[in-house]
């Protein structure tokens, strides 16, 4: 059975150290299921700098080539931060499926972020299923995105 029906693009990846290990099972998971995805980094356990990772990916999305990513640091503040420097991009940091269904439903989120040091593969499998499987409603949740961006 499939995860979720992919679109056209590939799925975007990225990670810090902290989140190396989650990515890692991400992809074995993709690669299982043959979901396409493109890995911008990073690629060990090895210290990094997770604004590094975040700005491939978000460039990516901005410039057409993934409509989605997932991105994982330690906490998911520090990559979630600098992915919404993008303008095109909205990535919601969650913990659970009831907020990955709200960040796709009412934020239109194209970027689910996870905090690595605490999501587990099973948590992790759910709140991917959950993101893919979810779409938004639109309608007055479309005025505030639109209020978003700041230039």
């Amino acid at each position: 059975m499939a995860l979720f029906q992919q679109g056209s693009k590939p799925i975007g990846l990225a990670s810090d150290h902290a989140g190396f290990l989650l990515k890692k099972y991400i992809i074995d998971l993709f690669d299982e299921q043959g979901i396409k995805y493109v890995d911008f980094g990073a690629y060990s356990t090895e210290s990094v700098d997770y604004p590094d990772f975040a700005h491939k990916l978000g460039n990516a999305i901005e410039n057409n080539e993934c409509d989605f990513g997932i991105a994982i640091c330690g906490t998911g503040n520090g990559i979630a931060m600098s992915l919404n420097r993008h303008k095109s991009v909205r990535a919601g940091l969650c913990w659970n499926t009831e907020i990955v269904k709200l960040i796709r439903m009412h934020n239109d989120a194209n970027v689910l972020v996870m905090p690595g040091r605490y999501t587990t593969e099973k948590e992790a499998f759910e709140m991917i299923v959950t993101f893919f499987n979810t779409d938004f409603e639109g309608g007055r949740h479309q005025r505030r995105i639109d209020k978003i961006s700041c230039s």
